[in-house]
């Protein structure tokens, strides 16, 4: 692969007043935890006080956009490709917040050329000056495209629930993450609860386990009960936070969204969304960890 022109890049990111961004990465290791549904009501109460954009992650898949009931007519891929701008790409869902379709079949960013890799770049230092908050839907698994979203965010939110299958799958995306790319500090939110604290115990029995056998900090993020009214919003193609803003689990995510409110966005480079895509883009010869 072509090795990106540095100073070109250099010079894109002067051309954007870069402001910090926070970046978050909603993933969880397997399908089915309510991974697009955390994504998608988070991102709904947090456009109430920031101005929000949700990037659908899920590049084999995309779901964000079926989610809110949006038809997208062009995606990530167009603005990777250089057709279009991020800002024809993007989509004003009615909650208040901007969506990024997936760029469906582009699983793997980290082989892009020196030109695509630069037009990511420029397209996301457009929007750095539009923005306070990216939300990053993830896929499911521990593919290249997750992992490369993942190691790239400020913040890496993990979605478990209280299935064998979640937490052996979650503590496998941790495992990859830590030995593979670096990534030490994690933040858990367990979804699907059913009774009032049942989540901070589900998190200390997954923290003593991936603590145990792994150099990395895990901090509860909280707690998303199991909800009918959240069922329902589902089959509505709406948010709960939108639909039944007084339901169990709309308020569950709007105390999410406080709390990640204050969650420190790193000062200087790592703070701007430009140092997000070079670390999103760029290749890393690791290869996948055999978790046992």
């Amino acid at each position: 692969m072509p090795t990106p022109d540095l100073s070109l890049i250099n010079n894109a990111k002067l051309e954007s007043l870069a402001q910090p961004v926070q970046v978050i990465a909603v993933t969880g290791g397997k399908g089915g935890v309510g991974k697009t549904s955390v994504s998608v009501n988070l991102a709904t109460a947090l456009a109430a006080r920031k101005r929000v954009v949700l990037l659908d992650g899920d590049l084999g898949l995309a779901n964000a956009d079926v989610f809110l009931g949006l038809s997208p007519r062009y995606t990530l891929a167009h603005v990777i490709s250089g057709e279009r701008t991020i800002d024809e790409v993007l989509i004003k869902a009615p909650q208040g917040f901007h969506v990024v379709p997936a760029a469906s079949g582009a699983a793997d960013l980290a082989s892009m050329g020196a030109a695509e890799h630069l037009g990511l770049v420029r397209a996301f230092s457009s929007l750095a000056a539009q923005i306070e908050v990216l939300i990053v839907d993830t896929a499911a698994g521990i593919a290249q495209g997750v992992q490369q979203f993942s190691q790239a965010a400020q913040q890496v939110l993990v979605v478990i629930c209280d299935e064998p299958a979640s937490l052996t799958d979650g503590y496998a995306l941790i495992k990859v993450l830590s030995r593979n790319h670096g990534v030490k500090r994690f933040r858990v939110l367990t979804n699907r609860v059913r009774g009032s604290g049942m989540g901070r115990e589900l998190f200390q029995r997954f923290e003593r386990v991936t603590t145990r056998f792994l150099d990395v900090v895990l901090e509860f993020a909280g707690e998303i009960p199991e909800d009918e009214c959240l069922q329902r919003s589902v089959r509505e193609q709406r948010p709960v936070c939108d639909l039944y803003p007084g339901s169990p689990s709309a308020l569950a995510f709007k105390k999410l969204a406080q709390a990640a409110d204050t969650w420190p966005v790193p000062p200087g480079p790592r703070g701007n969304i430009e140092f997000f895509v070079e670390r999103l883009v760029r290749r890393n010869p690791a290869r996948l960890a055999v978790v046992p």
